[in-house]
C-alpha cells in the first residue's frame, strides 16, 4: 500500500475553460507590462516606475448570457407572431358573425312576408266559404219573386257589344290559367291583375289593386248588371276580391291558387257590390 493513500486529495477543482482563458489573457497582459517596465529601468534616461497597475479579473460565463439573450429574443418573436395570428382570427370571426346575422335577418323578413301573404289568402278563402253557406241562386229568385231586395235580383242582360264585348271575350279567354298573387299575365293572374288586363285590352286604364278598382266608375245595383261591370267583394274602397261580370248571371275571376281562373254563377259567391266604368 502506498504511504500516501490515506492522505485526502487537496487538489482544487478545475476552472471552466472560458474562465481560464480570461485569466490567461489578463496574466499575459500583466507580464507584458512588467517586461516593458523592466526594459525601461535598464535605460539610463528612463525614470523609475512608481505606479502599479491592477487588472480586473473577469468572472462571467459569456456563452451562458449569449444563449439566454438568444432564447429570450426567440420567445419574444414567437409571442408577437402568436398575438398577430390571434388578432387575425378574431377579426375573421367578427366579420363572419356579422354576415351570418345579416343573412338570418333577410331570411326572417322573407318568411314573414310569405306568411303574411298566405294568411291573407287563408282569410279571404274562409270569408268566401262562410258566405257560401248563405248563397242563393239569384236567377231562381228573380223568376220566383217579383219583390224583395232589388240588390239581390239580377235581370237578364243584353249581349255584350263594343268595349264590353272586348273585356268579356278577353276574360273568358283566360279561363283555366293559373292564379298567382301579384301576377298580371299572360300565363297567370291574381284577381285585380285579370280585371286590369281585360280593361287594358279595351284601351281603358284601371288602377292595380282591388281596393282602387272597387272605387272606379259609378256604383250599380246587382239587379241591373251589364257585361263588363266590375264585381267586388268586401267594402267599397276596401275590397279584397274583384271579378268581371260576363252576362247571363255569371262572372269570370281569378279566384285562388287551387281553382285558378274560372267562370262561375253569381250564386257561387255573391258579390258585395258592383261598379260600371264603361
Amino acid at each position: 500500500m502506498s504511504h500516501t493513500a490515506h492522505i485526502p486529495s487537496h487538489r482544487k477543482p478545475r476552472r471552466s475553460a472560458s474562465k481560464l482563458a480570461v485569466r490567461a489573457g489578463v496574466a499575459g497582459g500583466v507580464l507584458s507590462t512588467l517586461a516593458m517596465a523592466g526594459t525601461a529601468s535598464a535605460s539610463p534616461a528612463a525614470e523609475p516606475v512608481t505606479e502599479t497597475l491592477e487588472m480586473p479579473v473577469l468572472n462571467m460565463d459569456l456563452s451562458t448570457e449569449v444563449s439566454t439573450a438568444v432564447a429570450k429574443a426567440a420567445d419574444n418573436t414567437r409571442a408577437a407572431a402568436l398575438q398577430g395570428e390571434l388578432s387575425s382570427l378574431e377579426e375573421t370571426a367578427r366579420t363572419g358573425a356579422a354576415a351570418e346575422a345579416k343573412q338570418a335577418k333577410e331570411q326572417a323578413q322573407k318568411k314573414a312576408e310569405q306568411k303574411a301573404k298566405e294568411e291573407a289568402e287563408r282569410k279571404a278563402a274562409a270569408e268566401r266559404a262562410t258566405r257560401g253557406t248563405e248563397r242563393t241562386d239569384l236567377s231562381t229568385k228573380s223568376a220566383s219573386t217579383g219583390s224583395g231586395s232589388g240588390s239581390s235580383v239580377t235581370t237578364p242582360s243584353a249581349p255584350a257589344t263594343g268595349n264590353a264585348a272586348t273585356i268579356v271575350n278577353f276574360a273568358r279567354a283566360q279561363v283555366g290559367k293559373a292564379y298567382v298573387m301579384g301576377a298580371t299575365g299572360s300565363s297567370a293572374y291574381d284577381c285585380s291583375g285579370l280585371v286590369q288586363a281585360a280593361y287594358r285590352a279595351a284601351g281603358i286604364k284601371l288602377d292595380r289593386t282591388s281596393q282602387d278598382q272597387s272605387l272606379a266608375g259609378r256604383s250599380v245595383s246587382l239587379s241591373a248588371l251589364q257585361p263588363g261591370d266590375i264585381l267586388y267583394w268586401g267594402g267599397k274602397g276596401s275590397a279584397y276580391h274583384v271579378a268581371i261580370y260576363v252576362g247571363g248571371g255569371k262572372f269570370v275571376g281569378a279566384q285562388n291558387p287551387s281553382t285558378g281562373i274560372v267562370e262561375r254563377s253569381l250564386s257561387y259567391d255573391k258579390p258585395s257590390g258592383a261598379v260600371r266604368v264603361l
